[in-house]
């Protein structure tokens, strides 16, 4: 009774250490950088015009989802920014923007970056695009 106890434990005792590296492994895994755009998806066109109700979508995802490290006005100091020291750039400023392309935007909310989760496929591309109209918008609003 004894051998097949001592060989049950070696069991045991062999098998938890591999399943917990494995229960390990995805924890350990970082977000892939999305620092490097595709180029089909830097040159992808936005398909939805900048008209009210696509920058009353837009402000309205963007308030539930980027107000709080962007700022309510894009000048990236939102409560989540300033209490964890997050560089983030001023969208109300036209020169952040200058050179990123509406593709460019649509794949960094899509995907993250950095310390930015990815909205991915929880909000439609639609409803993307309608963001990327509102933060475009917020550095015309300073120019006026």
């Amino acid at each position: 009774m004894l051998k097949p106890c001592v060989i049950l434990l070696t069991l045991l005792l062999w098998a938890f250490p591999a399943t917990a590296q494995e229960s390990q492994a995805p924890a350990q895994a970082k977000t892939p950088s999305s620092s490097t755009i595709p180029a089909e998806a830097a040159h992808q066109p936005n398909p939805v015009k900048p008209t009210p109700e696509s920058l009353a979508q837009g402000k309205k995802y963007y308030g539930y989802d980027c107000a709080m490290c962007h700022g309510n006005n894009g000048d990236g100091k939102g409560e989540v920014a300033v209490s964890e020291k997050f560089k983030l750039g001023d969208f109300s400023d036209p020169a952040t923007l200058k050179g990123k392309t509406d593709g460019e935007l649509f794949y960094i909310i899509k995907n993250g970056q950095g310390q930015m989760p990815p909205e991915g496929d929880r909000v439609k591309p639609t409803e993307l695009w309608n963001m990327v109209n509102y933060i475009r918008s917020l550095s015309n609003k300073k120019s006026q």
